[in-house]
């Protein structure tokens, strides 16, 4: 009888200590740091967006720490000043925003570490892009215009976004022409020959999406407007952030970097990705580097663009047919 009771009373024990365990140091500093630089720096990125709440739940390998939310799930529980844990139900390299506990869309996303950042800065980073993910989800009737795109074929579950048959091995050659083309475009600096080579670049790109079905362009076109710009929103966001003074708990991370180092690399990087990019291997990852170019390209072409991004939503053609 009283080893029927231990082995009742330990189940409770380890869920206790999940429920009581502190957040980690340093995942507690980037946390508040993350809504500091978004403070700084969000509204010189994109008009209001300071106005779009920012809850995040952070993923570590131990449990799952929610902040930011005004009604938190019963599941979890108080810790701290707006600090509410859980046990781990995510996996731990996630980095995603979607609506985890009801309507609000909440960023889900693993430590430095454990996911594609790796350090603190790019980290921070990436979280900004989640949240501008937040922006656009908070668009009025976003979630049934995307449904009335017609493309999730009776899913429910949002994975075709992911899953979508696109035919990226039939447009490989095509694809490859008008990625240089871009390049071009967005390393031209002669006035005159960016004129050239923007219009070029146009041109192509209208006879590409011109020879998809309609379902694939789309389905094209709504992965450049979404995840393109998010990450094109990464790199104003590093660009901004240049002359952010961090806080000194965070420029005492072991992993520090500042924000002028990280800026000068991250869009070399993601130039440099779209240059090596074969659209046959990265499938719908190729929209990341894509969208940036485009949006950087935009940014030549119409600075004012991003106050009309919302009006004109799952496609940027509008702003290349102006």
């Amino acid at each position: 009888m009283r080893k029927l009771a231990s082995l009742f009373v330990l189940p409770l024990f380890c869920l206790a200590s999940a429920l009581a365990q502190p957040l980690p140091q340093e995942d507690g500093i980037r946390m508040r740091e993350f809504y500091r630089l978004s403070a700084a720096v969000e509204n010189d990125v994109w008009p209001n967006w300071s106005q779009i709440p920012a809850p995040l739940l952070l993923v570590t390998p131990q449990g799952e720490f929610l902040t930011h939310y005004s009604a938190p799930p019963k599941s979890f529980t108080r810790i701290g000043d707006d600090i509410y844990v859980r046990p781990r139900q995510f996996p731990v390299n996630l980095q995603a925003t979607f609506p985890a506990f009801g309507p609000s869309a909440v960023i889900v996303i693993g430590e430095p570490e454990n996911t594609s950042s790796k350090t603190s800065t790019p980290w921070l980073v990436t979280v900004t892009h989640e949240h501008f993910h937040q922006l656009q989800d908070s668009q009025p009737h976003y979630f049934d215009d995307v449904e009335h795109l017609g493309l999730s074929r009776g899913d429910q579950t949002g994975m075709w976004m992911l899953n979508y048959p696109f035919p990226y091995q039939d447009v490989s050659q095509a694809f490859s022409h008008v990625r240089d083309l871009l390049l071009a475009a967005t390393s031209e600096s002669d006035a005159q020959k960016f004129e050239h080579a923007a219009q070029e670049y146009i041109a192509a790109r209208k006879q590409f999406f011109a020879k998809l079905s309609p379902d694939d362009r789309k389905y094209l076109s709504f992965q450049l407007w979404y995840e393109g710009i998010a990450r094109y929103t990464e790199l104003k966001v590093a660009e901004a952030a240049a002359n952010y003074h961090p806080t000194a708990e965070y420029a005492a991370l072991p992993d520090y970097q500042s924000f002028a180092e990280y800026a000068g690399k991250v869009k070399r990087n993601s130039l440099d990705e779209l240059r090596d990019a074969d659209i046959g291997k990265l499938k719908r990852l190729v929209v990341y580097p894509w969208g940036a170019g485009e949006g950087l390209l935009l940014d030549r072409l119409n600075e004012g663009w991003r106050k009309e991004y919302f009006a004109h939503p799952f496609s940027l053609d509008f702003f290349f047919e102006q």
